[in-house]
């Protein structure tokens, strides 16, 4: 027979406290997500540029039309992501679309103003594709987390995560090395290569840290 002591600690212990419900992120928190994910990205995709590389996505379709045409990377990037607006309104939302609009445009901003804000002398290629891969994975991620993207193929694989389970990364990362293989044409082999490196490093940042279940603010 157990003792009184031992049977009140069986009836007195608390049950477990249950998860606290995620918190949705104010209105500031996402205004300050945009602004430095944006930020982020614009410096990798100057580091990119400036060496010739490629990223993927709909901002390697830019810098293709960019090195093909002579047109700013800016002006390719905004235009190519306006029929993308129309599937992230339909599939994620109006909020999703909103941000996602307000994304593309500051990272337009941002690749028009970095380069004259500073100037680069010296930049290693290999250099440029890891730093530059893990600046625009972290700014993305930044973007991802606040229900934002870069437009293009980022809302086809946020849709896809949400609707199907598979990860972010690994169809950005399919969709971006077909993307750096159609550079050929346009780059010399060893900047294709870089730009895969590049490109392997952004979406092993994605696929490491955008799990679904694994970040639950939204």
């Amino acid at each position: 027979m157990s003792s009184p002591s031992h049977a009140l600690s069986q009836t007195t212990e608390p049950p477990p406290r249950a998860p606290a419900a995620p918190s949705r992120h104010r209105p500031h928190e996402d205004v300050q997500a945009l602004l430095t994910g944006t930020l982020f990205v614009g410096l990798g995709v100057v580091l990119f540029g400036h060496v010739g590389l490629l990223s993927g996505g709909t901002a390697g379709l830019a810098f293709l039309l960019h090195y093909a045409t002579g047109v700013s990377f800016s002006v390719w990037f905004f235009l190519i992501n306006l029929p993308f607006y129309w599937l992230a309104w339909r599939r994620m939302g109006a909020p999703f679309a909103l941000k996602t609009f307000a994304a593309v445009g500051l990272l337009s901003l941002w690749a028009y103003l970095i380069p004259r804000w500073i100037s680069i002398g010296a930049l290693a290629p290999g250099f440029a594709a890891v730093a530059g891969g893990l600046l625009v994975g972290a700014g993305m991620l930044m973007l991802f987390r606040h229900r934002a993207s870069l437009g293009g193929f980022n809302v086809l694989v946020l849709y896809l995560q949400e609707r199907f389970g598979w990860r972010a990364g690994h169809i950005q990362m399919g969709l971006d090395c077909a993307i750096v293989l159609t550079a050929f044409a346009l780059r010399e082999p060893v900047q294709i290569a870089w730009s895969v490196l590049g490109a392997v490093v952004l979406n092993m940042t994605l696929a490491i840290n955008h799990r679904p279940g694994r970040y639950m603010a939204v």
